[in-house]
């Protein structure tokens, strides 16, 4: 088949992806600088379809945010709330319970936890909200807390990072999501959310995690004032991390949201932007198995073009996402299963459901079975 390549600079780059090389950072940088979506496209679509032929990945899965207080002031964050800011909320025990099984008449097969850095909120109310859940629900993989939550725990109790995780796991926690991460550059970080564990702190957080039988996802925020260089080093740096614990699962583009946050000035990224990032991490996260086209960042339609972009996965029905929402998004706060499927079948793609760690889901009208 003859590829034409408009950018000179992708030649080379596409003869190492058709043998199956390693990209570096000259040559992310390459793909990262390009206005050749349609190569960058076409290549990280032949890395996908290597990896995963024609399956696109979902799972039904509900969102809870136990909190929107937080200490840190992210210049990037419209989620985030201050103790005494009468909009602020904290569920109780009760109501997170109550939260995770209401309204919503799939059975899902996972609960994506998330909040702000809670200065009143211990250790302890947090394993007591697992064991709660896992009582309760105990079919569902709890995946809770990002590095960022663990590290902030770990300083509040004033025990290692080691002994967080191991309580959290005690409790229930099953993975961990990916979030957190935002961009490792450190001239960035002092700028958009300096309040938070740096980028080292966050890789070594995911190593300890890792390193004690945890998987996780990881992400990069993308859309800001980074540039091209910063991504690139991103990426490495994940690869590096993977290279050594093979413990993420999934690489997630993230695109800033400006609205209602100090950097609203800011334009909100492009299809063009989101289809890029997504390819790129394609290319150079060759040690990650899975890219995800969050459809509530990307909105479901580029969610749809994303999985010939080089994403094999289409996230969840999610139910009630508020970090983007209060950021301004205005997709949908949730997708019913059947909608999933048409998307993706929409997208020429076999849609396949699985539980957090990627292993089929058999659904009946009353159950579901993972296969092992």
């Amino acid at each position: 088949m003859t590829v034409i390549v408009d950018d000179s600079r992708l030649r080379p780059v596409l003869a190492k992806v058709e043998r199956g090389e390693r990209l570096h950072r000259e040559e992310g940088l390459a793909l990262y600088r390009t206005s050749d979506i349609l190569a960058l496209g076409y290549m990280a679509n032949l890395v996908r379809e290597r990896l995963h032929g024609n399956l696109t990945y979902f799972n039904v899965n509900r969102h809870i945010n136990p909190t929107d207080v937080c200490v840190a002031s992210c210049r990037l964050c419209a989620f985030g709330k201050r103790v005494r800011d009468p909009r602020a909320y904290t569920m109780s025990l009760e109501q997170v319970w109550e939260t995770a099984g209401r309204g919503w008449s799939e059975a899902v097969t996972e609960f994506h936890i998330v909040g702000g850095l809670h200065p009143e909120l211990r250790l302890d109310w947090y394993c007591r909200m697992l064991r709660g859940l896992k009582e309760r629900f105990p079919q569902v993989h709890l995946k809770a807390f990002t590095m960022v939550e663990i590290a902030y725990l770990a300083q509040r109790t004033s025990i290692p990072v080691h002994e967080t995780l191991e309580r959290l796991i005690d409790a229930g926690v099953d993975s961990l999501p990916g979030g957190g991460a935002e961009i490792f550059s450190e001239r960035v970080r002092r700028i958009i959310c300096d309040h938070k564990i740096d980028g080292a702190q966050w890789i070594e957080v995911a190593r300890t995690a890792h390193q004690l039988g945890l998987k996780s996802n990881c992400t990069m925020l993308y859309g800001h004032i980074e540039n091209e260089e910063d991504r690139v080093d991103h990426l490495l740096r994940l690869r590096e991390l993977q290279d050594d614990t093979r413990g993420f699962v999934t690489y997630i583009p993230l695109a800033f949201h400006p609205d209602h946050t100090p950097l609203e000035h800011i334009a909100r990224t492009t299809g063009f932007d989101d289809l890029k990032n997504i390819a790129v991490a394609r290319l150079m996260l060759d040690n990650i198995p899975h890219i995800k086209a969050y459809w509530i960042m990307m909105t479901p339609r580029i969610a749809q073009i994303a999985q010939r972009f080089g994403a094999d996965d289409i996230d969840g029905t999610v139910v009630e996402e508020k970090i983007y929402h209060d950021a301004g998004a205005t997709t949908s706060q949730s997708l019913r299963r059947g909608e999933l499927l048409r998307l993706i079948r929409e997208a020429g793609r076999e849609p396949v459901e699985r539980d957090t760690l990627y292993r089929p889901v058999r659904r009946t009208e009353t159950a579901f079975t993972v296969l092992v």
